[in-house]
């Protein structure tokens, strides 16, 4: 029964010596460092006491140095690419959505113009008739227009003419 317990513990530890630090070397300060991670690149070769693979003192310079370096990016695999395509896509597709809705938005300040130039015209020809005009004031009473008052209303609705019947403005950058 005692051996089968050493046997087990034997085991074991012989299982947990490959999980101790791989790496042995010495710092700037002189101190052993004891690691799982390769020492940083600005330890020498010849500082470095023991590397993974339990093979003892390294080779060489050449291979302490590659070892120490890291590996290069591996290239990406093909799936990758498709995703990059799909955001692209997606990306593509937002694009056109953000134009389609500008050209919406300019449409529809341009239909608000017409409307606003077509109503500013009719409301020339009505104020430049000559008949009277009468309005509802806030009492809810009934008045006639004035000439002064005329003359405003005419001149406001000049200036929506100018600015609505024209040439659209170019956008502001």
């Amino acid at each position: 029964m005692h051996t089968i317990k050493f046997a087990l513990i034997a085991a074991l530890a012989c299982c947990s010596v490959p999980a101790s630090a791989q790496w042995q070397w010495i710092d700037g300060q002189g101190h052993k460092v004891f690691s799982d991670r390769a020492p940083p690149p600005d330890i020498p070769a010849k500082n470095i006491l023991r590397r993974p693979g339990g093979s003892g003192k390294v080779a060489g310079v050449a291979t302490a140095a590659a070892e120490a370096a890291p590996a290069p990016a591996p290239a990406r695999p093909a799936a990758d690419k498709g995703v990059d395509k799909g955001l692209e896509e997606q990306k593509r597709k937002q694009e056109a959505q953000e134009v389609a809705k500008a050209q919406a938005d300019k449409m529809q300040r341009e239909k608000q113009r017409l409307d606003n130039c077509n109503r500013a015209k009719q409301a020339r020809a009505t104020l430049t008739s000559g008949r009277m005009l009468s309005s509802v004031n806030a009492n809810g009473e009934r008045g006639f227009m004035d000439e002064a008052t005329r003359d405003a209303e005419v001149k406001r609705a000049d200036a929506v003419i100018a600015s609505d019947c024209g040439p659209a403005p170019e956008p502001a950058q």
